[in-house]
């Protein structure tokens, strides 16, 4: 049995360090199995560039809206694993993306149906500065932009 050092519930492989690379300006990228506990890692992912960059106030709302966009991918994504980026645009900022090779765009919803799912680009629309897709010939990227002392 694995330990559970963040207390996300995810134990075993993907609860080990996380291992990520640096892509140049500060950022950091991962790819990883298009698998709902790979949000765990993720989080993980996000919390610890945040901390880096002195960016802690963003840490609880940041994670939301990744794990969002990763539910995201995991749902509609066509390949076996999707890419997160968490890159660095301005001093007091933050950007979230996550790619995937669905070609599909991500629709807003009203949240006014009654259905269990589907309301998370509500939730990312409401924290996030900005948000938007980035279309590629083979999937898209899905971003989200949080920035200190901006109220969202």
């Amino acid at each position: 049995m694995g330990f559970d050092r963040e207390g996300d519930g995810v134990t075993g492989t993907l609860a080990g360090p996380v291992v990520a690379y640096s892509t140049g300006h500060p950022a950091y990228s991962q790819t990883l199995p298009r698998e709902a506990r790979s949000a765990a890692v993720v989080r993980r992912l996000v919390r610890t560039a945040l901390t880096v960059w002195g960016l802690e106030p963003l840490a609880g709302n940041a994670t939301l809206v990744v794990s969002e966009l990763v539910a995201n991918a995991v749902d509609h994504g066509r390949y076996t694993s999707f890419r997160v980026i968490v890159s660095r645009p301005a001093v007091s900022g933050v950007r979230l993306g996550v790619v995937d090779r669905s070609r599909a765009l991500p629709v807003l919803g009203t949240g006014t149906d009654d259905r269990d799912r589907g309301r998370g680009l509500i939730l990312v629309d409401a924290l996030a500065d900005e948000w938007g897709t980035e279309q590629y010939r083979w999937g898209k990227q899905v971003w989200a932009e949080l920035r200190q002392g901006v109220p969202a």
